[in-house]
């Protein structure tokens, strides 16, 4: 019996030890995010994990993680004062927890029940009397007393503000009922969304460890979100020099950083890369492209043939002009730039905090001041004024990624443009606005529309124009003028151009058809002239429209 006994004291005793083990081997434990790297379609965060662990197996618990984490895309690091090996990660959702005291709220639903079916009665009680009122206002005589004889005036008086009085408590009884209700409703709701279980707010982090001795161990937490993004944005500021000084450009790089992951980065290292991460890692692959003869639409009838100066005048939009922006700081601190063979990563001095759900913020990441050749474009087809514009060579390691662009020419802001994507060694141009020293003037000196022929008739369209370009600076200036002349798809729709045109320096410029271009250098206060003129020849059967087309 006394061995009995023992044996059951050794087996509580170890189960008690058992136990003890298995809640120690769980711990929970807060991190602190550390650095964040932002890319164009995402983000990576750090965090920063200090624990003391005792010796054995144990699983960290770290439930202040964000629901925007990509499980798969956890990773965890550390170190401590021993053998440290770290195991399973898991990422989930916490169950939900349903609130407290849900008795006593059910009571409390169940009471304003009740009373919500009182006022109900209540509120029939007051229908009926006010309904009893007005049938006794139908059914009485008016006027007539109990022998027939009229009733004195005072009487019927009284007879009216009874009943009045009556009807007027009756609604005021209603009113009042339907107002209680009212807030009845309003608070059973609120009960009833309390009793529900409250939905997690976090992602829960389970991390398992062994250590072969107690120790104070740093882990550093790695995960990607896909609520923050950055956009290049830049700013181009030209100082269009004088006769003593050559002109100069600055471009300064700045990266606008907008985040939704559900934290706060607070006192973080933050960086910014250039790499895609949302992109997938393979081309798309093409799929066959089949041609065949397409079901026949009926052509609709009066097709009728627009002008080409109509065309044009439609294709210029109108130009609001923009407010003058703020002078910028003296001096802003800039990232420190590390390239790689495919990414660039530019890291932002100082500790920054990028709260969530907030307004963007944008820092200044780089700037160059790369050399620029200046010349005015004008497109007198479309717009009569000449614009001034900055070409130079894209010489840094880091290309320039898509973004907008705020314009400055001489310290005036100007607008803004928009920056295409320019690797390196590529050449960039930006607009810098309209240069009022430079007059551009274009005219059409002749049109002239003709039918040839007896048994095959054609018809054609013939233009010619004259553009007049002056310089009033006081220094060189290069000009270029671009027009354009009709480009025909079909065989039997033909354009030639006509002997007296200015030969052009350039044709289908920038890879647009029929696009001719006259860049030449033009002294102060000269003026040159340049002659365009085309033919466009089609069977007289058929009508044509001049119509603007992608490249």
């Amino acid at each position: 019996m006394r061995y009995a006994v023992c044996h059951g004291c050794l087996v509580f005793a170890l189960s008690f030890v058992a136990a003890a083990a298995a809640a120690a081997a769980e711990l929970e434990a807060v991190s602190k995010i550390d650095a964040v790297t932002v890319y164009p379609d995402g983000a990576t965060v750090t965090r920063v994990m200090q624990v003391d662990l005792p010796a054995g197996d144990v699983t960290l618990l770290a439930p202040d993680f964000p629901l925007t984490l990509d499980p798969s895309s956890l990773r965890v690091e550390g170190s401590g004062g021993g053998r440290l090996v770290i195991g399973a990660v898991e990422a989930k959702q916490p169950q939900p927890q349903p609130t407290v005291a849900r008795s006593e709220i059910e009571k409390r639903i169940e009471a304003l029940r009740d009373e919500r079916g009182g006022l109900d009665d209540t509120i029939a009680a007051a229908a009926a009397r006010r309904k009893f009122a007005e049938r006794f206002a139908d059914s009485a005589p008016a006027g007539l007393g109990e022998k027939g004889e009229a009733r004195p005036l005072s009487e019927w008086r009284q007879a009216f503000v009874a009943i009045a009085e009556e009807v007027a408590a009756a609604d005021g009884i209603v009113r009042q009922a339907k107002l209680r209700q009212r807030d009845i409703d309003r608070e059973i709701a609120r009960l009833e969304a309390q009793t529900r279980a409250n939905p997690p707010r976090k992602m829960e982090v389970r991390i398992d460890l062994a250590a072969d001795a107690p120790m104070h161990a740093t882990l550093n937490i790695t995960y990607s979100v896909r609520g923050a993004r950055w956009t290049p944005i830049y700013d181009a500021r030209l100082d269009t020099g004088s006769k003593e000084r050559k002109p100069a450009l600055e471009l300064v790089r700045r990266a606008e950083i907008n985040q939704r992951t559900g934290e706060d980065w607070t006192d973080v290292a933050l960086a910014v890369s250039t790499v895609r991460v949302a992109r997938g890692g393979s081309a798309p692959e093409l799929r066959p492209l089949v041609v065949h003869y397409p079901e026949l639409a009926p052509v609709a009838a009066g097709l009728q043939t627009r002008s080409l100066d109509e065309v044009r005048r439609k294709a210029v939009a109108p130009q609001s002009a923009e407010p003058a922006a703020p002078a910028p700081p003296a001096q802003e601190r800039e990232a420190i730039v590390e390239t790689g063979g495919f990414q660039v990563l530019f890291r932002i001095p100082g500790r920054v905090s990028v709260a969530a759900g907030e307004a963007t913020r944008n820092f200044r990441i780089a700037s160059v001041k790369p050399t620029p050749d200046l010349m005015v474009r004008a497109t007198p087809a479309l717009d009569d004024a000449a614009y001034l514009e900055a070409a130079f060579k894209q010489t840094e390691e880091a290309p320039l990624l898509p973004g907008r662009v705020a314009l400055y020419r001489d310290g005036t802001y100007v607008g803004r443009s928009v920056m295409q994507l320019v690797p390196k060694d590529e050449i960039v141009r930006l607009g810098f606005g309209v240069d009022e020293r430079v007059k551009v003037t274009r005219v059409l000196v002749r049109k002239a529309e003709a039918t040839a022929g007896f048994i095959s008739s054609s018809k054609t369209d013939e233009r010619e124009f004259k553009t007049t370009v002056r310089n009033g600076h006081d220094v060189p200036v290069s000009i270029t003028v671009e027009d354009q002349l009709p480009v025909s798809e079909v065989a039997d729709l033909q354009v030639e151009l006509l002997p007296l045109t200015t030969l052009p320096t350039q044709r289908d410029v920038r890879d647009r058809r029929g696009v001719l271009a006259w860049t030449f250098e033009l002294p102060p206060g000269e003026v040159r002239e340049i002659k365009l003129g085309w033919r466009v020849r089609w069977p007289a059967d058929k009508a044509i429209v001049y119509e603007p087309r992608a490249p």
